[in-house]
């Protein structure tokens, strides 16, 4: 069976292993996903990734990043734009996530950028997910 929306599954598995305290989870590989990630990576939101190449499928490992408590550095993860649904602003227009405090990831023309980043550039595009 086929995945219908496979950024919304990489950001439940996320989701999924910060709640349950795990250090690292595993997620089927793709460009976008190795772009939404290296975003998380640069906005300290996790501490490191890698892409494993097997002879059959490629996958990402992602290392998760916890505070000096034990809390999660990811408090939220929510996905705005669905296949059934998409999400579109302009570079003006694009929502500030947690007033913020957060994230927007959008993907460009210029690619797969941050909402700040979008902003600079004066590009818009599709609001992919939200993180804080």
């Amino acid at each position: 069976m086929t995945m219908v929306d496979p950024i919304a599954d990489m950001l439940t598995r996320i989701r999924n292993a910060i709640m349950a305290s795990y250090d690292k989870v595993e997620v089927p590989c793709s460009k976008i996903k190795i772009d939404i990630v290296r975003i998380l990576k640069g906005e300290g939101y996790i501490r490191n990734y890698k892409v494993l190449e097997d002879n059959k499928k490629a996958r990402i490992v992602i290392y998760l990043k916890y505070n000096d408590d034990k809390s999660p550095v990811i408090k939220g993860l929510e996905r705005i734009s669905t296949p059934s649904c998409r999400v579109y602003s302009r570079c003006k227009k694009i929502p500030k996530a947690l007033n913020g405090l957060g994230i927007n990831i959008v993907s460009t023309s210029k690619g797969v950028v941050t909402d700040r980043e979008a902003r600079r550039m004066g590009v818009g595009g599709e609001i992919i997910c939200s993180v804080w």
